[in-house]
C-alpha cells in the first residue's frame, strides 16, 4: 500500500515529532518505508526519519503487512499535523 503525506513539521518540533512517529511506527507489524527525493528509509529508524524530514513538502509512505492501511493513515496523520 502507498500513501503520500505533506510534511508540516516546524523545525523546532522535529525531534519531538520524530520520537512520536518512530514510537507509533514501531507499534505496527508492517514493514514501513518513507521516500523522498530518490531516498528511501525504514520508517522505524530515527536517523532515517530525520534525514528525510528536514524540509517541508511531500513524502511517499509505503507499507506491507497485516496492518498496512492502518499504519499509513496513522503515520500520515502525524506528519501532516506536525
Amino acid at each position: 500500500m502507498n500513501r503520500t503525506a505533506v510534511v508540516q513539521i516546524p523545525e523546532e518540533k522535529l525531534d519531538q515529532v520524530a520520537t512520536g512517529f518512530i514510537k507509533a511506527a514501531s507499534g505496527f507489524a508492517s514493514q514501513i518505508t518513507i521516500a523522498r527525493g530518490g531516498h528511501c528509509v525504514n520508517a522505524k529508524s530515527f536517523l532515517g526519519f530525520l534525514s528525510l524530514m528536514r524540509d517541508q513538502g511531500e513524502v511517499a509512505l509505503s507499507a506491507e503487512g497485516p496492518d498496512a492501511g492502518e499504519a499509513l493513515e496513522a503515520l500520515a496523520g502525524i506528519l501532516e499535523a506536525g
